[in-house]
Order: structure tokens, then sequence, then C-alpha cells
């Protein structure tokens, strides 16, 4: 008995993860008869990370379980944005991705990071167990059944990066309260309690601190402040949040 035949039109913003045939429109795909319409597309390159909706010709939504029969024909929509999820996005990073969680924590984005390449497997139950979206630009990663949600990071620059996410999940944005060294929540502090942790020009030319709750790193307005004042500026403009004085 032949295989199956159907016809998949994958959205454009998916062309990235399929074969220059199967961009532009409809495509013929011999399925084995018994493989879910996920499997399918999974097979053909396409994360279901990125996909929003399967619908047939007619509009019919069609469930990733769904089994495709010979001639039916199938649109794969792209993620709808901003992506619905239960809750304030809380996000997973991979060993990759360094300087985007940085760059997310100084927004006040709940931003985890694994620094070690501790594979795919401990990043997926990680993202499980503490409900994150997984962050990644392996898109084997993103195929594991464990994560709890994840995204495909589409650039490898990471001002690119950043207004991806920012755009796709709209998190809310609180600027200067996160730690970008590790994710922990920042507080005011007085100079006199973190004297012992700063260098003598530092002390005389500073009077504004705040101190992580977690690992203790201790911040002022330094040399930097106007590079990342420019980041936090610009994502505040384009994506909203609540401006916060450090």
């Amino acid at each position: 008995m032949d295989k199956p035949e159907i016809s998949i039109d994958f959205a454009p913003e998916l062309h990235v993860f399929v074969s220059t045939p199967r961009r532009g429109g409809w495509s013929a795909v011999r399925t084995d008869g018994s493989s879910t319409l996920g499997h399918v597309v999974e097979s053909l390159g396409v994360p279901l990370t990125e996909v929003g909706a399967f619908e047939t010709a007619d509009g019919e939504r069609l469930a990733s379980s769904h089994v495709p029969v010979d001639g039916e024909r199938i649109a794969v929509r792209a993620v709808v944005r901003p992506q619905p999820l239960p809750g304030p996005p809380r996000f997973l990073l991979d060993v990759h991705l360094g300087t985007l969680a940085r760059r997310l924590r100084l927004l006040g984005v709940d931003a985890a990071y694994e620094s070690l390449d501790i594979g795919d497997p401990a990043l997926a139950a990680r993202s499980a167990a503490e409900q994150r979206v997984m962050l990644s630009r392996d898109r084997g990663l993103l195929h594991r059944r464990e994560l709890w949600a994840g995204a495909y990071v589409y650039s490898h620059r990471p001002a690119e990066q950043l207004r991806d996410v920012l755009s796709r999940f709209a998190p809310p944005l609180a600027p200067w309260t996160r730690c970008t060294n590790c994710n922990g929540v920042l507080r005011q502090a007085d100079k006199a309690e973190v004297r012992e942790q700063l260098r003598d020009g530092t002390e005389r030319s500073y009077d504004v601190y705040a101190q992580c709750g977690d690992c203790e790193q201790v911040y002022w307005r330094g040399a930097h402040h106007a590079q990342l004042s420019g980041i936090v500026d610009a994502a505040v403009a384009e994506f909203g949040g609540a401006v916060v004085n450090r």
C-alpha cells in the first residue's frame, strides 16, 4: 500500500528551519501513516516550540497529535507575538547566551543562566522543574519533550536577541532591580554597608549603591553606566516598563 502523501505550507517565519524546496508554498510530504503531525513537522526540522498552530486549508485547527491522512493540506503557523504564558515569563538560558542573560537581568527579567555545558537532558529537566522558558539556539534541545516551554533565539547578535525575546514574551520590565551576575534581587545599600568591597577611587566618586541580596555583588553608576542606560532606555521606549533610578 502506498504511503500517504500530504501537502504542507510553512509560515515565512519558519523557513529558517526547513530546506529550500519547502519554503514559499505548498510542498508534498510522504508520511508513514502512523506518525503524528507534530512528529512529521519536527522531522522536517521545525521545533514545535516555534509552531503556533496547525490548520487545514479551510481553516480547521489540528492538534499536534493528529495523524495526517492522504491528501490533507496543512498550514503550519508561527507562534503569535506576544506569546501567552501562564504567569509572568521566567527564563532559562543555555551556556551560549550569557550576554542575553545579563541584558534581560539588567531589565529586571528573571533569567537563570547555565554558565557550564551541563547537557540537554539536565537543561530540559531544570526548565520543567522551575517552569522556565528554555531559550536556546540549539534546535536539538528544543525538540526535547521534557521542556516546560521553549523558544529558539533567532539571531546571534545580543541586541537582536533581546528584541526577539521581549517582543515574543512581553515580560514586565523593571530595570536596575536584578543582579546581572546571579539574577538575585537588588536592594539599596548605604556606602558604609559596602565600604569593604569598594576601592578608594570608587568610594570617593560615588554615593549611591545597590547590593544583590543573594551574591552580595555591589553596583554603582560606574564607567559603563551610560552604555547600560542606552540598552535600558531603548528597551523601555519600545516595550514599556517602570524606570527605576539606580
